[in-house]
């Protein structure tokens, strides 16, 4: 089934925006808020950004599933920004009923847990959404990452260069662009929203991780065929990776160019998506166009 690419946005459309996750603090999304609106569009915002949560979620359960299906649901919600990710999806996208959004969808935005959200809108309900920067990301000031969303948003087609890394395999691959944080990426692996990958061109990132545990979900991704028949594999940052106190003995990249010497399709390293301020938005869902050569890596989604 083709994928559904939801309605680009107009000035004067709405933006809601939520915390399906963790907690956020109002403040923290006071710039985002105010710059959505520089940007001509009306922002919502749902009462699980700054809740009087005690513990690590914005909300218990229900609320902010709740919410979320009220944005889910709400013709005049026209777009939905997750404020933050950290963990919580997983507990709730099995409530979500998706019937409406179907049937009227609009971009999701957000990254990290919100790969959860991608996944499952990808594989079982057939809509295109947005890997991008959050709320917290617009107080880093209007950059080109940020400027990239709204680019995204505004329906403006995406050419993206980065820098040649000596791992790259050079090539040229044309397909759906998948994928997201692979520790989730993996945890999703025999659920009902676990993704097909063959023939898609796959990104990971990921933060906070040891090197031992990335490891291991790379030998997952490997074990449970999703690194078989890719179109291609763009590997964007991972950020703050841990050791152990006797070193594992070599870093991610090292580990993912030993794992894909196997596979004759494309790879990107170091590619700008990430935890970090380097995060371009991704369509997932969209076809795109990797170049990857020598002297750089130019990603392009298709016209």
């Amino acid at each position: 089934m083709k994928i559904k690419i939801p309605p680009y946005l107009k000035k004067g459309d709405t933006i809601g925006i939520t915390c399906p996750a963790g907690y956020m603090a109002t403040a923290k999304a006071q710039t985002c808020i105010e710059t959505l609106q520089s940007w001509g569009f009306q922002v919502m915002v749902g009462k699980t950004l700054g809740s009087r949560s005690k513990n690590y979620f914005s909300a218990n359960d229900e609320t902010r599933s709740n919410e979320m299906q009220a944005m889910l649901d709400d013709e005049n919600i026209h777009a939905i920004l997750c404020g933050r990710g950290g963990y919580g999806v997983t507990r709730i996208i099995d409530g979500l009923d998706f019937t409406r959004f179907k049937k009227n969808p609009k971009w999701i935005i957000g990254f990290s847990d919100i790969t959860v959200l991608h996944v499952h809108l990808y594989s079982r309900i057939k809509v295109a959404s947005m890997h991008a920067p959050m709320a917290a990301a617009f107080n880093e000031g209007e950059n080109k990452y940020i400027l990239a969303l709204q680019k995204a948003l505004t329906g403006k087609k995406a050419k993206y260069d980065c820098a040649a890394h000596p791992f790259n395999k050079a090539g040229i691959a044309k397909a759906e662009l998948v994928g997201g944080n692979l520790s989730l990426l993996v945890h999703l692996i025999g659920t009902p929203s676990d993704i097909k990958t063959k023939d898609k061109l796959l990104f990971i990132e990921d933060i906070g991780e040891h090197i031992y545990n990335i490891d291991r979900m790379l030998y997952q991704l490997k074990r449970s065929g999703k690194l078989d028949n890719l179109a291609g594999l763009v590997v964007g940052g991972f950020t703050d990776m841990h050791d152990t106190e006797r070193p594992f003995g070599k870093k991610v990249y090292k580990l993912i160019k030993e794992i894909t010497n196997g596979y004759d399709y494309p790879v990107c390293f170091n590619f700008p998506v990430s935890h970090n301020k380097e995060n371009y938005a991704l369509k997932i869902g969209v076809r795109y166009t990797p170049t990857i050569s020598k002297n750089k890596t130019r990603l392009t989604e298709d016209q």
